[in-house]
């Protein structure tokens, strides 16, 4: 089956929708729905944030729910029938999360999740102990907040991000229904990513060596990127723009002089600055003395 083509039809949605509607006393425009069938999606984020998710699986993913309970999702609780439609012999089970985690998916299921805990929307600026240790040194969550804000994201966007992992992970949790590229030149950076992508349940996150033809084949076109820049940006201008000549750029740098370089690659391929802003923040740390956090630029770029 093609991966975007869903086992479920639309008489089979709404008859789930109404069926968990009306067992569990719910109206249908509270339950948002999720279709795991057709293309692994971001499910852990989208638990995080509803508190009533219908989801429409099947086996192509048997360690389902050892890692909901894995992520901190076993108080949720779940309604769960099997089957293509409600009207199936099997019995429904009315449990926790954390009761199922023995249980493999073994072909299309329906499952209702109701987290009480659940926030009203995404919380930017996801804290640095949430993510996985490793070689990355993470951008402080206040400065990620803002390249996040700066970048305007869709959720159907499709972006290209170079050097910027927990910016991929937030990204790509905001873009839900669109495509991170992460250029990862380093291992143990690429390393790091993947550990993340693992413990935030992220599935719409490719990773490739660089930005070169053969790197970005068979991979959707991006529409914007965001750079750590470093000496390498005028041939990731230069790559990025051959894909996409409408490409728009955020582009990030703790250095003076790699600024000015950013400054002088995006005149030579005529692109447009719109937006130079610098950050200073300060934390007050255990023994009440404020420090300073590296002081970033951010600098935004589009076709003129």
């Amino acid at each position: 089956m093609s991966q975007n083509t869903s086992i479920f039809s639309n008489d089979n949605v709404l008859s789930w929708l109404q069926y968990y509607s009306n067992r569990a006393g719910l109206e249908i425009e509270k339950i948002k729905l999720v279709d795991v069938s057709k293309k692994k999606k971001n499910l852990i984020p989208m638990i995080e944030t509803h508190k009533r998710l219908l989801v429409l699986a099947d086996a192509n993913d048997p360690g389902f729910f050892f890692t909901l309970w894995e992520s901190g999702l076993g108080d949720c609780d779940l309604w769960f029938k099997t089957g293509l439609t409600p009207n199936t012999e099997s019995k429904i089970r009315i449990c926790k999360i954390s009761d199922m985690i023995d249980t493999e998916l073994s072909g299309p299921c329906a499952m209702l999740i109701i987290n009480p805990s659940a926030r009203s929307s995404y919380n930017r600026g996801i804290r640095n102990d949430s993510f996985s240790p490793g070689s990355v040194q993470y951008v402080a969550s206040e400065i990620r907040a803002i390249i996040v804000n700066k970048l305007h994201l869709d959720d159907q966007d499709t972006i290209c991000i170079i050097s910027g992992e927990s910016i991929a992970i937030e990204s790509a949790i905001i873009a839900s229904e669109g495509e991170i590229i992460a250029v990862e030149y380093r291992k143990s950076d690429r390393q790091s990513l993947e550990e993340n992508l693992t413990k935030f349940g992220i599935h719409n996150i490719s990773i490739v060596d660089d930005t070169s033809k053969e790197s970005m084949k068979g991979l959707p076109i991006p529409n914007l990127s965001f750079i750590v820049a470093t000496e390498r940006f005028e041939e990731e201008v230069k790559n990025l723009l051959g894909l996409n000549p409408e490409m728009k750029f955020v582009v990030y740098t703790l250095e003076l002089n790699i600024l000015s370089y950013i400054i002088d690659v995006l005149k030579k391929y005529n692109l447009q600055q719109t937006e130079l802003i610098q950050i200073s923040i300060s934390k007050l740390n255990n023994k009440n003395v404020f420090e300073a956090k590296p002081v970033p630029w951010i600098l935004s770029a589009e076709p003129m």
